[in-house]
């Protein structure tokens, strides 16, 4: 499944020309493509779909959404090691395929 997952902008710069940022979300860390929004500043939440931010996002709601994919377990799936979860599905550890995801969760500020 392919989620747009909103995420908070941790540092913004430049790549052959192209507006970027570094986009936290939940703990995981990824190259995003900003060329749709621009403006977006450090500190902001996005809406990130395939590595390209779609919109800006108040951070009320950006939380809430976390919040819910964490409980549902679409972080996981979206961000989740897959050959963990592979090996986690098959019996072939003691750790359950699910049980990551609190690791991906918002959160809180500090």
């Amino acid at each position: 499944m392919c989620l747009a997952v909103p995420g908070k902008v941790v540092g913004v710069f430049e790549r052959d020309g192209t507006q970027m940022a570094r986009v936290d979300f939940g703990g995981v860390v990824k190259d995003v493509c900003l060329a749709y929004v621009p403006e977006a500043e450090e500190g902001e939440y996005v809406i990130v779909h395939v590595g390209f931010a779609l919109q800006r996002l108040d951070e009320e709601s950006a939380r809430a959404s976390l919040r819910l994919f964490g409980e549902l377990g679409l972080l996981e799936e979206e961000f989740g090691d897959p050959w963990s979860r592979a090996a986690a599905e098959a019996g072939l550890t003691d750790e359950p395929a699910a049980g990551r995801t609190a690791a991906l969760a918002p959160q809180e500020p500090r």
